[in-house]
């Protein structure tokens, strides 16, 4: 909260103010905060970066140091001023990434194929790895793990789950994932158990909640959108986990779904997930998971989950991220093993 104009309180109350002032601050000199927990060993684990452009570079994860909740971060990825960061996310460097482009189509792309560079540092074009067309655009990387069910979602709000052995190693390059006549073009893709829920959630910070069985194999209509608004994010969840929720002015919250219904089926309008303006995107994450974040100016910064607030009910958030004339584009949330002695 900022301090509001005292210039005309009376002045004995403006006085104890500033005696209140002083001692808050004496007492948050005279705590220290604990200590972060120690990077972890090397490790084969890779956080990717890419951008607008479909630029990427790969950066070992153990090269990022955690930080507190609400810092700067540091410089990530060297890239033109018109060039942002749009996606984040991590995944082993002997894995494949299923590549999800605008036009609905899915890739496979070993992660060893991508430029592997310090971690500020140019990357190189993905488009030079994959045969995309001019008019495609990269919409969502997705690491190869655990998961029955592939699902994407379009702009439009369209959703469909295939079985995960459609976009195995048997998969062609380019493969049609739904028809873009009637969903649109792709926004997001996760993979699934199918006993979980499908999170959704729109850049207007809306979102819907109800179970992934429900949604037919040739897909269906996931929610209801406004002409304005759009998918950015869908994310499995169980009905006692946390989904993480951030805004572009970097501020988020861990929402967990014990205070977020599920709907009985898709294709209903959205609910408030956030208290935002603009949404950057909707994972699944707990308070051992590490959220890295990045911003438009590729400011990137590690912390983890515990240091978020878990909240039922709809939220402003906190500062997870200091911004100056920024804003956050992206991140991902990756589970690291405890540290071992």
């Amino acid at each position: 909260m900022e301090r509001p104009d005292l210039s005309n309180v009376d002045p004995q109350i403006l006085a104890y103010i500033e005696y209140l002032e002083s001692s808050a601050t004496k007492s948050k000199k005279s705590t220290p905060a604990p200590a972060l927990e120690p990077s972890e060993p090397p490790t084969t684990m890779q956080v990717i970066t890419l951008t607008q452009h479909d630029v990427a570079k790969r950066t070992a994860r153990h090269l990022y140091g955690r930080q507190r909740r609400a810092g700067m971060g540091i410089f990530d990825i060297d890239t033109d001023e018109n060039d942002p960061p749009k996606l984040l996310t991590v995944a082993d460097e002997a894995s494949t990434l299923i590549v999800v482009t605008s036009q609905a189509k899915a890739y496979r792309l070993p992660v060893a194929e991508i430029a592997s560079a310090e971690v500020r540092a140019r990357g190189a074009s993905m488009r030079d790895l994959l045969p995309m067309l001019d008019d495609e655009i990269v919409v969502a990387l997705v690491p190869e793990g655990p998961g029955a069910y592939f699902t994407v979602v379009s702009e439009r709000g369209f959703v469909r789950s295939l079985p995960k052995h459609l976009v195995s190693d048997r998969m062609q390059p380019g493969m049609v994932l739904y028809n873009m006549r009637e969903g649109g073009p792709a926004a997001a893709a996760c993979r699934n158990n199918g006993d979980e829920s499908l999170f959704i959630a729109t850049r207007e910070a809306k979102a819907i909640r109800f179970a992934a069985r429900n949604v037919p194999a040739f897909g269906t209509q996931g929610l209801r959108l406004t002409s304005e608004d759009k998918v950015i994010s869908v994310t499995p969840c169980g009905p006692k986990e946390g989904v993480m929720l951030l805004a572009e002015d970097g501020k988020g919250t861990i929402r967990l779904m014990t205070g977020f219904a599920a709907n009985k089926a898709p294709g209903a309008g959205g609910k408030v997930a956030l208290k935002a303006e603009r949404l950057v995107g909707a994972m699944r994450a707990g308070d051992k998971d590490d959220i890295f974040i990045i911003s438009r100016q590729s400011k990137l910064i590690r912390f983890q989950g515990a240091e978020i607030p878990q909240k039922e009910g709809v939220v402003q958030g906190v500062n997870c991220m200091a911004l100056r004339s920024d804003e956050c584009v992206a991140f991902t949330v990756t589970s690291v093993p405890p540290a071992t002695e």
